[in-house]
């Protein structure tokens, strides 16, 4: 049996937990626009916040980039980003964690690819009470599948805190990516 391609984009259904896997990032992303920067740091403080919570669904952190604007460049909005994602409480995270969601394995996805997500997610959510959470980019797309299970088995040997750390850099590593896929 030939193994299809593994992970493009948001919702696995096959699984009966939740796994976090973000889309994989274009081969060839365009060039920050300054107009959607632009836009973005003159737009009503809602929409602003709404645009922020597509990236991190959590309040606080798209309240605190809202009212930091405006922001002179990119990197500048990703510094700031940065900044609020390290302040993340656990109620920010458990809130951030909660509006994430899930990717999809085509339907011709090798069938052990399904079980063996199903096991070790339902293995890291018995231990910890949320769904996992990576960031893949920078990952061959033929290569995230493994890079998830991998990551799955060796963080479950963290202890609660020790995950809610890497928790908290992985979820300020997806925001960080889809800012810049925004901007």
């Amino acid at each position: 049996m030939t193994r299809g391609s593994t992970l493009p984009a948001h919702r696995l259904p096959h699984l009966p937990g939740r796994l976090v896997i973000p889309a994989l990032p274009e081969q060839s992303r365009t060039p920050p626009s300054p107009q959607a920067l632009a836009a973005f740091n003159s737009a009503p403080p809602e929409d602003a916040r709404r645009t922020l919570l597509a990236c991190l669904h959590s309040h606080r952190w798209s309240r605190r980039l809202t009212d930091h604007r405006p922001y002179p460049d990119l990197d500048a909005l990703l510094a700031a980003s940065d900044e609020a994602a390290y302040d993340l409480t656990a109620g920010d995270l458990a809130e951030a964690l909660a509006g994430e969601s899930l990717p999809v394995l085509p339907d011709d996805t090798y069938e052990a690819a399904h079980m063996a997500l199903d096991a070790a997610h339902a293995a890291y959510e018995a231990r910890f009470g949320h769904v996992f959470v990576i960031c893949a980019d920078g990952i061959a797309p033929d290569e995230v599948l493994d890079h998830v299970l991998a990551g799955i088995r060796s963080r479950l040997a963290n202890e609660p805190e020790e995950e809610r750390v890497v928790v908290a850099e992985e979820l300020r590593l997806l925001a960080r990516g889809r800012l810049a896929g925004h901007f």
